[in-house]
């Protein structure tokens, strides 16, 4: 098979696949039925035709038959008036009428042959048409009973086109909330873990070395603030030592009443 043969097979294929499914059945077999009227009607217009012919024919032996009257009683009447050779051509035209009335009743006999022709053909025809009615209706009840059935049996089975449709958004929300779920627990574990505080400290600019320096930095400011606080109170003296760099010793605080009283057991002691 040529590629042309092979194409035109495929074309065909593809052709017929897309009539089938743009094909409803309902409207091909109301199609027919008119097709069949039209028939109907036109045989119906045919024995019409064939009537008014027949008319026409027998108007026109009427005619004839009252010419044959009239010429016989010309006949008859130049006869007796001694005119021989008249009523002899009177009664040649009666004699040519009375040839074409037989043409005439010839004609008008095939003409009613034809009209009873037709009329059993009509018959038989008007009773196809019925029958091919009966069977059109029944065929699309049918037809849109098992419809409705399949679209019924498509939505309890989730087969249909609408159904498929819903059945994919439903996977892909469903898809989407896993992603989500998924997502949330792994920020919460990096947020246990601390990786968002190391990625803020990386982000500063800041080394290990810097980080353990400032720690320390600190811790001897919070020390050095300690003792402060202890001499103030009278707990002792701040150490030069404990003060971080680049810090002065605090000045001493003013004695107070409280401070520079003798306790009364070192009074007894004494």
């Amino acid at each position: 098979m040529g590629l042309g043969a092979r194409m035109s097979t495929t074309i065909k294929a593809k052709l017929s696949r897309v009539l089938d499914k743009a094909e409803d059945p309902g409207e091909t077999l109301d199609y027919s039925y008119q097709k069949q009227l039209e028939n109907l009607q036109n045989v119906k217009k045919g024995i019409a035709d064939v009537v008014t012919a027949k008319k026409r024919l027998q108007l026109q032996t009427d005619k004839q038959q009252q010419s044959i009257v009239k010429l016989d009683t010309q006949a008859r009447q130049a006869l007796a008036a001694g005119q021989e050779d008249l009523a002899r051509t009177a009664l040649e035209r009666k004699t040519l009428i009375q040839q074409e009335l037989q043409g005439l009743s010839g004609q008008i006999q095939d003409l009613e042959n034809q009209q009873q022709a037709l009329i059993t053909s009509e018959q038989k025809l008007r009773t196809k048409v019925e029958q091919f009615r009966t069977k059109k209706e029944t065929i699309k009840a049918q037809y849109s009973a098992a419809e409705a059935q399949v679209r019924i049996s498509e939505a309890a089975t989730g087969v249909g086109e609408s159904m498929a449709e819903v059945g994919m958004a439903m996977q892909r929300a469903v898809d989407k909330t896993e992603d989500m779920k998924a997502r949330a627990d792994a920020v919460a574990e990096l947020e246990e873990a601390g990786t968002f505080g190391d990625m803020m400290e990386l982000g500063s600019g800041k080394d290990d070395i810097d980080r353990q320096l400032e720690q320390l930095s600190s811790g001897s400011q919070v020390d050095s603030e300690l003792e402060r606080m202890k001499a103030e109170l009278g707990q002792g003296s701040a150490p030069a030592a404990a003060l971080g760099a680049g810090e002065t010793a605090a000045p001493e605080a003013a004695p107070t009443p409280e401070s520079t009283a003798v306790p009364q057991n070192q009074e007894k002691e004494a």
